[in-house]
Formats: structure tokens, C-alpha cells, sequence
């Protein structure tokens, strides 16, 4: 197998729990989804760094990794959200769930247009979408205006201008 794949298998792995946690979601097995969008942040945090270490870093992977995290850690939670959450709220609970998936959208074309090396610009899908993973699975403790709130504030910071530093 060539080096110059690994880091796509992997980018590849995570769209594969990405997809995993939709349909989780649909079979009403929150927890399991929410997992599985934790299962893909942590490969999402291993393609790019295999990428460069083994010295095969290219546009296709940059693409890929963006389109698998918009279904990762945009579409699956905003699904899981809605589906375990916000549905009790009907449409607007709906609105809310699109509007996260709709900015990280947002998030991850501007992250691929801009090419600044000091930092990213707005809050991270990657960090965004496994938030609101980890608050279905305290989805006992919490009330349900706190992932109203919480939904919004993470769409906002998704598409702010806030400098968030490289790491």
C-alpha cells in the first residue's frame, strides 16, 4: 500500500463514523452516535498530522477531510441534536439543527479558501460538533434551553472572526 493513502484511509475512517452516527441517530440510539462522533475526532485528529509526517500532504486530502467533517462534525450532530433534543421544540428545534450544520458548512469553505498559518479564523467545526456530541451524553442532566443556547453560540463562533490558535 502507498504512504500517500494512509492519511485518506483515516480520513476516510472518520467519514465512515461520521455516516455510522446518522445512522445511529435515525434508529433513535443517541448514545451510540454520539460515540461515534467522538470515535471520529479522534481520527480526525490523526489524518493531517500522518499527512505531514510522512510527507504526502495534498489538495484531495484537504478536501476530503473537509467534506468528512461536514458530515461528521456538522450534519451528525446537528441530526443527534434534533433528533434526541430539539424535536421537542418542533420547527425551531429543525431551524436550530440546520443552522449548526449550515455554518460549519461555512466554517470549513472559508478554513479552505483562506490560507493563514498563524491561526484559524472562527471556532472549529472539529471542536464544535464533538461538544455538542458530549452534551447528548449528559443529555440527563442538562435542560433542554441549554442546547437551544449552546446550539446557537456554537453556530455564531463557527462563522465569528475569532482567532483561534494553530496548534
Amino acid at each position: 500500500m502507498s504512504k500517500r493513502l494512509i492519511p485518506n484511509i483515516v480520513t476516510l475512517a472518520n467519514l465512515f463514523f461520521g455516516i455510522t452516527s446518522l445512522w445511529l441517530t435515525m434508529e433513535s440510539q443517541y448514545k451510540e452516535a454520539a460515540v461515534a462522533i467522538l470515535f471520529a475526532m479522534v481520527l480526525d485528529g490523526m489524518d493531517g498530522r500522518l499527512a505531514r509526517r510522512l510527507h504526502v500532504t495534498s489538495d484531495f486530502g484537504k478536501e476530503l477531510d473537509s467534506l468528512s467533517d461536514l458530515v461528521s462534525f456538522g450534519v451528525a450532530p446537528a441530526l443527534l441534536t434534533y433528533g434526541s433534543i430539539l424535536n421537542t421544540i418542533g420547527y425551531w428545534g429543525l431551524l436550530i439543527a440546520i443552522i449548526f450544520a449550515l455554518c460549519g458548512a461555512i466554517r470549513l469553505a472559508r478554513f479552505n479558501v483562506l490560507n493563514i498559518k498563524t491561526h484559524f479564523v472562527g471556532v472549529l467545526i472539529t471542536i464544535c460538533g464533538p461538544l455538542m456530541a458530549i452534551f447528548v451524553l449528559l443529555s440527563n442532566r442538562l435542560p433542554l434551553e441549554f442546547y437551544v443556547i449552546m446550539s446557537i453560540v456554537l453556530s455564531y463562533l463557527m462563522v465569528s472572526n475569532i482567532k483561534v490558535p494553530k496548534y
